[in-house]
Protein backbone atom coordinates (compact mmCIF):
# COMPACT_ATOMS: atom_id res chain seq x y z
CA UNK A 1 0.00 0.00 0.00
CA UNK A 2 2.75 2.36 0.86
CA UNK A 3 4.73 1.90 -2.70
CA UNK A 4 1.63 2.42 -4.20
CA UNK A 5 0.56 5.42 -2.77
CA UNK A 6 3.97 7.18 -3.27
CA UNK A 7 3.81 5.73 -7.07
CA UNK A 8 0.94 7.53 -6.81
CA UNK A 9 2.15 10.87 -5.42
CA UNK A 10 5.31 11.11 -7.52
CA UNK A 11 3.23 10.10 -10.84
CA UNK A 12 0.70 12.65 -10.19
CA UNK A 13 3.53 15.66 -9.54
CA UNK A 14 5.76 14.33 -12.51
CA UNK A 15 2.49 14.75 -14.78
CA UNK A 16 1.70 18.36 -12.94
CA UNK A 17 5.08 19.08 -14.02
CA UNK A 18 5.87 18.19 -17.17
CA UNK A 19 6.12 20.57 -19.73
CA UNK A 20 3.21 20.61 -22.28
CA UNK A 21 4.05 18.94 -25.28
CA UNK A 22 1.69 21.15 -27.31
CA UNK A 23 2.41 23.23 -31.10
CA UNK A 24 2.75 26.77 -30.85
CA UNK A 25 -0.69 27.65 -31.58
CA UNK A 26 -1.89 26.97 -28.24
CA UNK A 27 0.90 29.48 -26.92
CA UNK A 28 -2.26 31.32 -24.63
CA UNK A 29 -3.06 28.45 -22.69
CA UNK A 30 -3.60 29.37 -18.87
CA UNK A 31 -0.95 28.18 -16.94
CA UNK A 32 0.29 28.44 -12.97
CA UNK A 33 4.29 27.89 -12.01
CA UNK A 34 4.39 26.67 -8.15
CA UNK A 35 7.51 25.95 -6.50
CA UNK A 36 6.74 24.91 -3.18
CA UNK A 37 8.78 22.62 -0.38
CA UNK A 38 8.66 18.73 -1.51
CA UNK A 39 5.63 16.50 0.28
CA UNK A 40 3.57 19.75 1.26
CA UNK A 41 0.63 19.79 -1.05
CA UNK A 42 -2.13 16.86 -1.61
CA UNK A 43 -1.74 16.47 -5.58
CA UNK A 44 -5.45 15.44 -5.73
CA UNK A 45 -6.13 18.93 -4.89
CA UNK A 46 -4.22 20.56 -7.66
CA UNK A 47 -5.88 18.48 -10.56
CA UNK A 48 -8.74 19.26 -8.84
CA UNK A 49 -7.93 23.43 -9.31
CA UNK A 50 -7.16 22.47 -12.95
CA UNK A 51 -10.51 20.58 -13.30
CA UNK A 52 -12.59 23.61 -12.00
CA UNK A 53 -10.26 26.40 -13.17
CA UNK A 54 -8.59 25.11 -16.93
CA UNK A 55 -5.45 26.82 -15.34
CA UNK A 56 -2.42 23.62 -15.86
CA UNK A 57 -0.32 23.74 -13.24
CA UNK A 58 3.84 23.33 -13.42
CA UNK A 59 4.75 22.27 -10.08
CA UNK A 60 8.09 22.31 -9.05
CA UNK A 61 9.76 21.34 -5.38
CA UNK A 62 12.54 22.73 -3.47
CA UNK A 63 14.17 21.10 0.04
CA UNK A 64 15.71 24.63 1.68
CA UNK A 65 14.71 28.16 2.02
CA UNK A 66 18.45 29.26 0.45
CA UNK A 67 17.66 27.83 -2.71
CA UNK A 68 14.48 29.43 -2.85
CA UNK A 69 15.71 32.65 -1.88
CA UNK A 70 18.51 32.20 -4.38
CA UNK A 71 16.06 31.48 -7.40
CA UNK A 72 13.78 34.37 -6.70
CA UNK A 73 16.25 36.63 -5.71
CA UNK A 74 17.89 36.12 -8.87
CA UNK A 75 14.72 37.19 -10.79
CA UNK A 76 13.44 35.90 -13.89
CA UNK A 77 12.37 32.86 -11.85
CA UNK A 78 9.35 32.03 -13.96
CA UNK A 79 7.41 31.11 -10.94
CA UNK A 80 4.28 32.52 -9.96
CA UNK A 81 3.31 30.55 -6.87
CA UNK A 82 6.09 30.55 -3.75
CA UNK A 83 5.92 29.38 -0.10
CA UNK A 84 8.20 30.98 1.87
CA UNK A 85 8.86 30.47 5.75
CA UNK A 86 8.04 33.87 7.72
CA UNK A 87 11.84 34.39 9.23
CA UNK A 88 13.98 34.93 7.68
CA UNK A 89 13.09 34.39 3.68
CA UNK A 90 9.50 35.94 3.19
CA UNK A 91 10.32 39.24 5.28
CA UNK A 92 13.39 39.28 3.18
CA UNK A 93 11.61 39.03 0.18
CA UNK A 94 8.99 41.45 0.84
CA UNK A 95 11.69 43.90 2.20
CA UNK A 96 13.65 43.74 -1.15
CA UNK A 97 10.95 44.29 -3.25
CA UNK A 98 10.41 40.42 -4.57
CA UNK A 99 7.13 40.48 -3.83
CA UNK A 100 3.51 41.48 -5.35
CA UNK A 101 1.25 42.94 -3.29
CA UNK A 102 -1.93 40.63 -2.63
CA UNK A 103 -5.16 41.86 -4.78
CA UNK A 104 -7.28 41.25 -1.87
CA UNK A 105 -10.39 41.65 -4.58
CA UNK A 106 -8.81 38.52 -6.55
CA UNK A 107 -8.78 36.56 -3.02
CA UNK A 108 -11.60 36.68 -1.30
CA UNK A 109 -11.32 33.57 0.67
CA UNK A 110 -8.18 35.34 2.61
CA UNK A 111 -11.56 36.10 4.75
CA UNK A 112 -11.17 32.40 6.17
CA UNK A 113 -7.83 32.96 7.34
CA UNK A 114 -7.81 33.15 11.11
CA UNK A 115 -7.36 36.45 12.27
CA UNK A 116 -4.70 35.52 15.42
CA UNK A 117 -2.40 33.65 13.14
CA UNK A 118 -2.44 36.44 10.75
CA UNK A 119 -1.84 39.33 13.53
CA UNK A 120 1.48 36.75 14.41
CA UNK A 121 2.40 37.01 10.73
CA UNK A 122 2.10 40.04 10.59
CA UNK A 123 5.63 40.47 12.25
CA UNK A 124 7.03 39.60 9.05
CA UNK A 125 4.28 40.65 6.98
CA UNK A 126 3.23 44.20 8.01
CA UNK A 127 -0.81 44.45 7.22
CA UNK A 128 -0.79 40.97 5.46
CA UNK A 129 -0.16 43.02 2.35
CA UNK A 130 2.69 39.84 0.75
CA UNK A 131 1.78 36.68 2.17
CA UNK A 132 -1.47 34.22 2.47
CA UNK A 133 -0.84 31.91 5.66
CA UNK A 134 -0.86 28.37 4.11
CA UNK A 135 0.57 26.07 6.97
CA UNK A 136 2.25 26.28 10.27
CA UNK A 137 4.20 23.81 12.72
CA UNK A 138 7.09 23.93 15.01
CA UNK A 139 10.83 22.26 14.92
CA UNK A 140 11.95 19.48 16.84
CA UNK A 141 13.12 16.08 17.15
CA UNK A 142 12.06 13.13 15.22
CA UNK A 143 12.79 10.06 17.20
CA UNK A 144 13.07 6.42 16.73
CA UNK A 145 12.64 5.60 20.77
CA UNK A 146 13.03 1.98 20.65
CA UNK A 147 16.63 2.29 18.47
CA UNK A 148 17.58 4.82 20.98
CA UNK A 149 16.91 3.59 23.71
CA UNK A 150 18.28 0.64 23.31
CA UNK A 151 21.65 2.05 22.86
CA UNK A 152 20.76 5.49 25.53
CA UNK A 153 18.39 3.53 28.13
CA UNK A 154 18.48 6.73 30.18
CA UNK A 155 18.73 9.19 27.38
CA UNK A 156 15.98 12.43 28.16
CA UNK A 157 13.58 11.45 24.90
CA UNK A 158 11.66 15.02 25.45
CA UNK A 159 14.70 17.22 25.63
CA UNK A 160 17.16 18.81 22.99
CA UNK A 161 20.20 17.25 25.10
CA UNK A 162 18.99 14.28 23.59
CA UNK A 163 20.57 16.06 19.79
CA UNK A 164 23.07 18.78 21.35
CA UNK A 165 24.93 17.01 24.16
CA UNK A 166 27.54 15.38 23.32
CA UNK A 167 27.04 12.85 25.88
CA UNK A 168 24.03 11.35 24.26
CA UNK A 169 25.20 11.87 20.61
CA UNK A 170 27.98 10.04 21.22
CA UNK A 171 25.93 6.99 21.96
CA UNK A 172 22.70 7.60 19.60
CA UNK A 173 25.11 7.80 16.67
CA UNK A 174 25.65 4.36 15.88
CA UNK A 175 21.39 4.46 14.48
CA UNK A 176 22.12 7.28 12.76
CA UNK A 177 21.57 10.87 13.43
CA UNK A 178 20.53 13.78 10.65
CA UNK A 179 20.60 17.69 11.02
CA UNK A 180 18.37 20.11 9.21
CA UNK A 181 20.71 21.95 6.72
CA UNK A 182 19.18 25.15 7.18
CA UNK A 183 21.25 27.73 9.32
CA UNK A 184 18.39 29.82 9.84
CA UNK A 185 16.48 27.18 11.54
CA UNK A 186 19.37 25.33 13.55
CA UNK A 187 21.04 28.27 15.24
CA UNK A 188 17.53 30.02 17.10
CA UNK A 189 17.02 26.84 18.82
CA UNK A 190 20.66 25.91 19.68
CA UNK A 191 20.23 29.94 21.70
CA UNK A 192 16.75 28.51 23.31
CA UNK A 193 18.53 25.66 24.35
CA UNK A 194 21.41 27.21 25.76
CA UNK A 195 19.02 29.87 27.63
CA UNK A 196 19.66 32.81 24.85
CA UNK A 197 17.44 35.02 22.96
CA UNK A 198 17.12 33.07 19.90
CA UNK A 199 17.73 36.35 17.82
CA UNK A 200 20.62 36.90 19.58
CA UNK A 201 23.53 37.91 17.04
CA UNK A 202 25.60 38.81 19.76
CA UNK A 203 29.33 37.33 19.09
CA UNK A 204 29.78 35.41 22.52
CA UNK A 205 26.53 34.10 22.20
CA UNK A 206 27.48 32.52 18.41
CA UNK A 207 30.60 31.67 19.57
CA UNK A 208 29.03 29.39 22.03
CA UNK A 209 26.62 28.25 20.11
CA UNK A 210 29.56 27.07 17.34
CA UNK A 211 31.25 25.46 20.56
CA UNK A 212 27.78 23.49 20.96
CA UNK A 213 27.47 22.56 17.09
CA UNK A 214 30.86 21.30 16.93
CA UNK A 215 30.79 19.15 20.39
CA UNK A 216 28.34 17.19 18.29
CA UNK A 217 29.60 17.02 14.53
CA UNK A 218 31.01 14.12 15.03
CA UNK A 219 28.07 12.05 15.58
CA UNK A 220 26.23 13.43 12.69
CA UNK A 221 25.97 11.34 9.75
CA UNK A 222 24.01 13.66 7.63
CA UNK A 223 22.54 16.89 7.17
CA UNK A 224 19.27 16.45 5.46
CA UNK A 225 15.98 19.03 4.70
CA UNK A 226 14.30 17.19 2.02
CA UNK A 227 15.17 13.60 2.64
CA UNK A 228 14.16 13.15 6.58
CA UNK A 229 10.80 11.58 6.18
CA UNK A 230 12.02 8.66 4.08
CA UNK A 231 15.29 8.55 6.49
CA UNK A 232 12.97 8.19 9.61
CA UNK A 233 10.53 5.81 8.15
CA UNK A 234 12.64 4.07 6.70
CA UNK A 235 15.26 3.30 10.11
CA UNK A 236 17.89 4.89 8.06
CA UNK A 237 18.16 7.68 10.86
CA UNK A 238 16.69 7.11 14.43
CA UNK A 239 17.44 10.83 15.54
CA UNK A 240 16.36 14.07 13.14
CA UNK A 241 16.37 17.09 14.18
CA UNK A 242 13.22 18.60 11.65
CA UNK A 243 9.88 19.82 10.73
CA UNK A 244 6.76 18.35 12.90
CA UNK A 245 5.30 17.52 9.95
CA UNK A 246 8.07 15.74 8.44
CA UNK A 247 8.17 13.95 11.75
CA UNK A 248 4.75 13.25 11.47
CA UNK A 249 4.44 11.76 7.69
CA UNK A 250 7.75 9.56 8.84
CA UNK A 251 5.20 8.23 11.03
CA UNK A 252 2.57 7.58 9.44
CA UNK A 253 4.77 5.97 6.34
CA UNK A 254 6.52 3.91 8.69
CA UNK A 255 3.77 2.15 10.18
CA UNK A 256 2.31 1.64 6.69
CA UNK A 257 5.89 -0.26 5.65
CA UNK A 258 5.20 -2.59 9.00
CA UNK A 259 8.80 -3.16 8.82
CA UNK A 260 9.04 -2.35 12.68
CA UNK A 261 9.99 1.43 12.58
CA UNK A 262 8.17 3.71 14.83
CA UNK A 263 8.52 7.05 15.03
CA UNK A 264 7.43 10.10 17.10
CA UNK A 265 7.88 13.75 17.16
CA UNK A 266 8.81 15.60 20.22
CA UNK A 267 8.16 19.11 20.94
CA UNK A 268 11.35 19.68 23.14
CA UNK A 269 10.65 21.29 26.85
CA UNK A 270 13.52 23.44 25.97
CA UNK A 271 11.18 25.14 23.42
CA UNK A 272 10.25 24.49 20.09
CA UNK A 273 10.51 27.42 17.04
CA UNK A 274 7.38 28.02 15.83
CA UNK A 275 7.34 29.11 11.82
CA UNK A 276 4.60 30.20 9.22
CA UNK A 277 4.60 28.99 5.44
CA UNK A 278 2.91 31.85 3.04
CA UNK A 279 1.46 31.36 -0.41
CA UNK A 280 3.58 34.25 -1.87
CA UNK A 281 3.39 36.28 -5.41
CA UNK A 282 7.07 36.88 -6.93
CA UNK A 283 6.86 40.46 -8.21
CA UNK A 284 7.74 39.42 -11.69
CA UNK A 285 5.21 36.44 -11.82
CA UNK A 286 4.14 35.88 -15.58
CA UNK A 287 1.07 35.20 -14.48
CA UNK A 288 -0.33 37.42 -11.49
CA UNK A 289 -4.20 36.69 -11.92
CA UNK A 290 -3.24 32.74 -11.96
CA UNK A 291 -1.55 32.72 -8.76
CA UNK A 292 -3.92 34.99 -7.15
CA UNK A 293 -6.65 32.30 -8.70
CA UNK A 294 -4.35 29.91 -6.97
CA UNK A 295 -4.08 31.08 -3.63
CA UNK A 296 -8.39 31.56 -3.25
CA UNK A 297 -8.72 28.32 -4.36
CA UNK A 298 -6.53 26.84 -1.19
CA UNK A 299 -7.91 28.88 0.97
CA UNK A 300 -11.33 27.10 0.79
CA UNK A 301 -11.76 25.09 3.81
CA UNK A 302 -12.55 21.45 2.48
CA UNK A 303 -9.39 22.20 0.21
CA UNK A 304 -7.29 22.86 3.06
CA UNK A 305 -8.71 20.28 5.03
CA UNK A 306 -7.85 17.58 2.60
CA UNK A 307 -4.26 19.16 2.32
CA UNK A 308 -3.28 19.03 6.13
CA UNK A 309 -4.88 15.33 5.85
CA UNK A 310 -2.09 14.42 3.49
CA UNK A 311 0.77 16.77 4.70
CA UNK A 312 0.18 16.24 8.61
CA UNK A 313 0.36 20.23 8.98
CA UNK A 314 -1.92 22.31 10.72
CA UNK A 315 -3.47 24.80 8.20
CA UNK A 316 -4.73 28.66 8.45
CA UNK A 317 -8.41 28.36 7.88
CA UNK A 318 -10.04 27.53 11.28
CA UNK A 319 -13.46 26.59 9.32
CA UNK A 320 -11.31 23.54 8.00
CA UNK A 321 -10.43 21.61 11.08
CA UNK A 322 -13.75 20.26 10.89
CA UNK A 323 -13.15 18.69 8.22
CA UNK A 324 -9.91 17.11 9.08
CA UNK A 325 -9.64 13.35 9.41
CA UNK A 326 -10.19 12.49 13.33
CA UNK A 327 -7.25 11.02 13.66
CA UNK A 328 -5.25 14.09 12.42
CA UNK A 329 -7.66 16.35 14.14
CA UNK A 330 -6.78 14.64 17.76
CA UNK A 331 -3.16 13.98 17.27
CA UNK A 332 -1.29 16.54 19.50
CA UNK A 333 1.78 16.58 17.53
CA UNK A 334 -0.14 18.23 14.62
CA UNK A 335 -2.62 20.44 16.01
CA UNK A 336 -0.44 21.23 19.69
CA UNK A 337 -2.58 21.73 22.72
CA UNK A 338 -2.53 25.43 24.37
CA UNK A 339 0.08 23.45 27.02
CA UNK A 340 2.50 22.32 24.49
CA UNK A 341 2.34 26.19 22.91
CA UNK A 342 3.09 27.70 25.46
CA UNK A 343 6.95 26.51 25.15
CA UNK A 344 6.64 27.86 21.68
CA UNK A 345 8.67 30.50 20.85
CA UNK A 346 8.64 32.40 17.30
CA UNK A 347 11.67 34.42 15.50
CA UNK A 348 12.07 37.98 14.00
CA UNK A 349 14.16 39.19 11.12
CA UNK A 350 18.15 39.31 11.71
CA UNK A 351 20.38 42.02 10.32
CA UNK A 352 21.87 41.03 7.08
CA UNK A 353 26.01 41.24 8.57
CA UNK A 354 24.56 38.90 11.61
CA UNK A 355 22.81 36.52 9.32
CA UNK A 356 26.17 35.99 7.18
CA UNK A 357 28.27 35.78 10.44
CA UNK A 358 25.68 32.73 10.91
CA UNK A 359 25.99 31.44 7.43
CA UNK A 360 29.92 31.20 7.80
CA UNK A 361 29.35 29.65 11.38
CA UNK A 362 27.28 26.69 9.60
CA UNK A 363 29.35 26.48 6.77
CA UNK A 364 31.99 26.07 9.25
CA UNK A 365 29.94 23.50 11.35
CA UNK A 366 29.05 21.86 8.18
CA UNK A 367 32.53 21.01 7.33
CA UNK A 368 33.15 20.31 10.42
CA UNK A 369 36.42 22.52 11.26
Amino acid sequence: MMMRRLALVATLLTALAAPAATPPAVAQERVVNVFNWNDYIDPYMVQRFTRETGIRVRYDIYDSLETLEGRISAGRSGYDIIVPTGEPTFSRLARAGGLLPLDRAQIPNLANLDPALQAQVASSDPGNRFGALYLWGSIGLGVNTARIQALAPDAPMDSLRLMFDPAHARRIARCGISMMDSASDVIPTVLRYLGKNPDSTDAGDLREVERTLMAVRPFIRSFSTGGTIEALASGQTCLAFAYSGDAIQASVRAKEADRGVAVSYVAATEGAQLWFDLLAIPADAPNPENAHAFINFLLQPDVMAAITNHVRYPNGVPASQALVAPDVAADPAVFPPEAMRARFFTIGPVAQAAERTRNRMWARFKAGR
